[in-house]
């Protein structure tokens, strides 16, 4: 028998091993990796790549426009994924729903890499094209959920360290996929770059599904659900009422956890809406300014690398502070610095083009986004858990897919109106983590407040 959060001896907790931790994070991480990889190869290829190769008979500006809009349809995918995995991995255990969705998007992108162009099949072309994107959505809104509670209800303490190792997968993810994008255009011509070339990085996802679902299988499932597993069976044998006679995971987050959803998506909205604008938006908007695809490229990755950083920073501080005054830093910064990004890339130097990006992705977005992972797992019940964590977090996510098309549309208009779009965002989440309860001490064993719905349970030890 182990301590729990709050000081209460869970019986869950004696299967923990330090082993199993260690697994569970490098497992959800790799995870992470590998979805983000093809969730962000695809970001990065609609902003510089897919308006040339599947929507070359449009107007510049509509095919930029057009390519962004299949990229948002990934984003509105995520919530229906977050619901149906989440539904199953309350009900059936994290484990099983994230080997399904690993491969989901694996297999995704890589037929994303075979898919045939416009001069072969006409307007299935772009189509099949949305239809893989709507894959990835739904695997990568399952994944997130499953992936975060994995580490975070495998940790004993440090939560918001473990957990945010999940949402460093993203950045990371996205040096891997900007590194191949940029060795494939490197060592091919523009026009072989434009016929295959982008085609090279899509393929790879096989690879690395093979290595992730090696460490995915070694992985068991976490100890809080499987005392709530077993509490669910005891009153079910009690009662001598089926375990299927509990409501469903998503009529659970709404009748028990209307607040904290509601909280989550204003919390995280203009993380996303950062995320969207500097990792798509601000891309293709420095190409169309004149930069080079490569000097774009390059200070993508370099910023995303610092994003690991600040990420997995940010959230450790998350546990000494708390969860609350870290992400209202830098949602209260990131409306600030709205107003500076666009007018350092019309400076047109590459070295202001690279402080942009770095000062928005690996400073200020990391402090708004990071604490999410511990957040989110916080604020919903261990049995509703999975589906109330993803669902919050992918309609929050909906921001990043939504930004770039409108931001596209809104740039005839001038950057001033994208960077008050912004900064509104910012004030939402501002609002919004000032009324979310502060949770970094919570029991994961015990239902979360939820305005008066339910007590949580704190420890008065330092996490």
């Amino acid at each position: 028998m182990t301590q729990g959060g709050d000081g209460t001896r869970s019986p869950g907790r004696s299967a923990h091993s330090a082993t199993q931790l260690r697994r569970a994070v490098l497992s959800s991480y790799l995870g992470s990796v590998i979805e983000y990889y093809d969730f962000l190869l695809y970001a990065t290829a609609s902003a510089v790549v897919f308006s040339e190769v599947f929507f070359a008979n449009l107007d510049p500006l509509v095919g930029t426009i057009a390519s962004l809009g299949t990229f948002t349809t990934g984003y509105l995918a995520r919530p229906l994924g977050g619901v149906i995995f989440g539904h199953f991995g309350d009900r059936l255990g994290r484990k099983q729903m994230l080997v399904i969705t690993m491969t989901m998007m694996g297999v995704a992108s890589t037929l994303i890499g075979l898919l045939p162009t416009p001069g072969q099949v006409g307007a299935w072309a772009p189509v099949l094209l949305v239809l893989l994107r709507v894959v990835q959505g739904i695997a990568v809104g399952g994944e997130w959920g499953g992936a975060v509670l994995m580490s975070a209800e495998h940790a004993k303490t440090r939560r918001g360290l473990w957990a945010s190792f999940t949402n460093a997968g993203a950045p990371s993810g996205m040096v891997l996929s900007t590194v191949m994008l940029t060795l494939t255009n490197a060592l091919t011509t523009e026009e072989e770059f434009l016929a295959w070339g982008w085609r090279v990085p899509f393929l790879l996802s096989v690879v690395l599904l093979a290595v992730g679902l090696f460490v995915r299988m070694k992985v068991t499932e976490t100890p809080v659900f499987a005392t709530a597993e077993q509490q669910t069976t005891a009153r079910a044998a009690k009662t001598g009422k089926a375990g299927g006679a509990e409501k469903p995971p998503f009529v659970q987050v709404l009748r028990n956890h209307p607040r904290n959803l509601a909280l989550a998506v204003g919390v995280g909205f203009s993380a996303f809406v950062a995320q969207g604008t500097l990792t798509t938006y601000l891309i293709a908007y420095a190409v169309g300014e004149g930069f080079a695809r490569q000097t774009v490229l390059n200070a993508l990755t370099v910023s995303s690398v610092g994003a690991i950083a600040g990420i997995i920073g940010f959230s450790a501080l998350s546990d000494r502070v708390g969860r609350r005054p870290v992400v209202l830093s830098g949602a209260v910064t990131m409306a600030v610095l709205g107003f500076v990004l666009f007018p350092l890339v019309d400076t047109g130097s590459a070295v202001l083009l690279t402080v942009a990006v770095v000062l928005g992705q690996s400073v200020v977005h990391p402090a708004m986004y990071g604490p999410l992972a511990a957040l989110y797992t916080e604020m919903f019940g261990t049995r509703a858990r999975y589906t109330g964590a993803s669902l919050g977090y992918q309609m929050a996510g909906l921001g990043a897919g939504v930004a770039p098309p409108v931001f596209a549309a809104a740039s005839a208009v001038g950057t001033v109106l994208t960077s008050t779009l912004i900064a509104v965002c910012c004030v939402l989440t501002v609002v919004c983590i000032l009324i979310t309860k502060e949770s970094h001490r919570n029991d994961l064993a015990h239902e979360p407040d939820d305005g008066g719905r339910g007590r949580a349970r704190t420890s008065p030890e330092s996490v």
